[in-house]
């Protein structure tokens, strides 16, 4: 009986239509390929990118130095100095962040209590050189500057889950 089956389907070519047949109907749907360069796909809310030093309204820098991040760190990428300046308030001097070393964990992002450090929605982010991949705090703070509203709305979106 399997003898006849097989013969009858090397006769009828069943498997080839049926593979064609499966062709023809993904041959009229809409295309899922996306251009990229030109062309991007949605990301998440919660997607952990570049990192950026976020800053209040008013221009001040929000990290109040409590090396949360520094400690919580698991590839220990991140080292925070600080000196207080003349109202008494902790301000980070030195903010650096060892990108070739970051595992993109969030960590650092969940234990700041002021949301000053936030891995943002940057993707694009190739260099030439591992030198460039050594953030300070002027290069973290532009990151923040440059996508402070998409931060911005993303944490908005995220409170829920905080």
């Amino acid at each position: 009986m399997t003898l006849l089956k097989r013969g009858v389907r090397s006769v009828l070519f069943s498997e080839l239509l049926s593979g064609l047949m499966l062709t023809l109907v993904y041959f009229f749907r809409p295309k899922v390929t996306l251009n990229y360069p030109f062309e991007k796909g949605p990301l998440s809310p919660r997607f952990r990118g570049e990192h950026a030093l976020r800053r209040y309204r008013n221009g001040e820098e929000r990290c109040i130095a409590c090396k949360l991040c520094e400690a919580i760190c698991p590839a220990q990428a991140i080292t925070v100095e600080a000196d207080p300046n003349v109202a008494g308030n902790c301000r980070a001097t030195r903010y650096d962040l060892d990108m070739t070393k970051c595992i993109y964990c969030g960590f650092c992002q969940e234990a700041c209590p002021v949301d000053a450090i936030v891995e943002g929605p940057n993707f694009e982010f190739t260099t030439e050189t591992r030198a460039e991949l050594m953030y300070n705090k002027e290069k973290l703070l532009a990151n923040g500057d440059r996508w402070e509203a998409e931060i911005a709305a993303n944490i908005e979106r995220d409170a829920p889950y905080r």
